[in-house]
């Protein structure tokens, strides 16, 4: 499995208060979302955090299909669409969620269904960042992100005794 040089591992403690920090900045900016649109999956963990901080009851889902090794963005291929009641008025009040915008390819085309929705991401990388209404934390295009959910507790080679990129 090859991956960019830098590595960034984000345990469940600080996807939780990353999640939370996310709600705090979308709590400014809508007096009421009608409805979060989480991209699966990364984005199911963030919506249930941000979901129940809002007060947000109505959680729905769009399946787009784009990491299929994990190495290789391959050709990206919606597999659930958004239920029909959510576009109407192009997503207005409506919140997109994800956990990561890396080259903004999946972000294009979840905005291009709902262009007046507002899109939220714990992470961003510059090439995906400019299609992101509010985010967290950017992080370099060159960096690896280890979400809680991939990962299991090893051990972990001091960086000295490592390669350093």
């Amino acid at each position: 499995m090859d991956h960019p040089d830098k590595a960034f591992p984000v345990s469940w403690d600080q996807f939780h208060r990353d999640a939370r920090a996310l709600a705090w900045r979308l709590a400014g900016v809508n007096g009421k979302w009608k409805s979060i649109v989480c991209i699966t999956r990364g984005g199911l963990v963030p919506a249930a955090v941000i979901a129940r901080e809002l007060g947000i009851r109505l959680i729905e889902t769009v399946c787009v299909a784009s990491y299929h090794d994990y190495a290789e963005q391959g050709e990206l291929k919606i597999i659930k669409e958004v239920a029909p009641s959510l576009l109407q008025d192009d997503g207005k009040d409506v919140l997109i969620v994800d956990d990561l915008t890396d080259t903004g390819k999946t972000a294009a085309i979840v905005r291009a269904m709902m262009p007046k929705a507002h899109f939220a991401t714990i992470y961003a990388k510059p090439k995906g960042r400019p299609l992101v209404d509010t985010f967290v934390t950017e992080v370099s295009q060159d960096t690896w992100i280890y979400f809680p959910w991939d990962m299991g507790f090893s051990y972990q080679k001091p960086i000295a005794e490592g390669e350093v990129g």
